[in-house]
């Protein structure tokens, strides 16, 4: 039997499902999800390795998991709008997702013109169908959907639910290209534990904090050493202005520290050992429009900062950055 491989952009608007997908489709939680819009920042890499069975190929499928299209108003915008770029490009099939509750608009339309620009063979998904009260409705929604592109198929599925999933794979495998695995066995991302780290507490200031302060918020990991026993991680949470601190620190620190040890939990799941979190909040004004600090917050980025000669002390005016409380976990 043959073996098939290639790279596989899953695309779609912000909430459509695209994270829920990836880590339903690895197996493991390697994207962070909430119900806040645009939580995804970044070019995420998923693999699935499919085993040979009776009456089907083995092979692998390298998953792209890409933020929300959307029309970028700021520098970090446009950083997110430049990954979803060249995740589609050099892959062999686009998966577009829509949420199949949702009415077709104008931000669906932009998708759509992006798909098509592409060149590229496109799956349609029509996500949370557990969400339908009746499944004859699929029929009509698909017939809807047909004439608007020249889709290689149509799939009615459940990320969340898990269903369709196993159908989608083998759909998936079948349009690839016949070719050579592209990372090892047993590696599921290319992510390093850092960002994951950083990604983890991100996640809980999405479902702890309220309003307009989950947007104005990224983390750096500082501080990343590992022991047999106990990992040490201390991190920044900036945001853009102090009354956003505040929410952040909470009355005594009890907002901090309930994110911090929600944090800890989850990365220590992830790390296998028990975790010493330190977190420490602050006021980065305006980084989103900073194309600089966008930079910054990629982790490939980071990982040549650590290897390479250490950051220029002008490279963030201290004038420009208030540091608030820690908290321990």
């Amino acid at each position: 039997m043959s073996f098939h491989s290639g790279f596989v952009c899953i695309l779609g608007r912000p909430n459509a499902g695209k994270s829920t997908l990836l880590n339903a489709l690895v197996g493991e939680k390697i994207a962070i999800i909430s119900p806040k819009p645009q939580t995804t920042r970044n070019r995420i890499l998923g693999i699935i390795n499919v085993p040979q069975k009776k009456g089907h190929e083995a092979g692998q499928i390298v998953l792209i998991d890409t933020p929300g299209v959307h029309r970028p108003d700021s520098s970090l915008g446009r950083k997110m709008m430049s990954d979803v770029h060249e995740a589609l490009h050099g892959c062999q099939l686009i998966l577009l997702i829509v949420d199949a509750k949702r009415q077709w608009s104008d931000e669906d339309v932009v998708v759509l013109d992006l798909v098509k620009r592409s060149g590229t063979p496109v799956f349609l998904l029509l996500n949370k169908i557990d969400l339908l009260a009746d499944k004859r409705d699929l029929l009509p929604l698909i017939a809807q959907f047909q004439p608007l592109h020249n889709f290689k198929e149509i799939i009615p599925i459940s990320a969340l639910k898990k269903k369709g999933l196993d159908e989608l794979l083998q759909y998936v495998l079948k349009a690839l290209p016949k070719g050579q695995r592209y990372f090892p066995e047993d590696q599921i991302t290319d992510q390093p534990l850092r960002f994951m780290v950083a990604e983890a507490i991100r996640e809980h200031v999405l479902f702890q904090a309220r309003e307009e302060v989950p947007h104005a918020v990224s983390v750096m990991v500082d501080q990343y050493e590992e022991g047999a026993r106990l990992t040490r991680i201390a991190a920044t949470i900036y945001c853009d202005r102090p009354s956003q601190k505040a929410i952040l620190v909470g009355k005594g620190g009890q907002m901090l520290k309930k994110i911090g040890t929600a944090a800890r939990m989850g990365i220590e799941k992830m790390v296998g050992t028990r975790v010493y979190l330190e977190l420490f909040v602050k006021v980065q004004a305006g980084w989103r429009e900073s194309r600089q600090f966008v930079e910054e917050l990629d982790w490939r980025r980071q990982l040549e900062q650590i290897a390479g000669p250490p950051r220029p002390e002008e490279a963030f005016p201290a004038s420009n950055v208030t540091e608030g409380p820690k908290a321990k976990g």
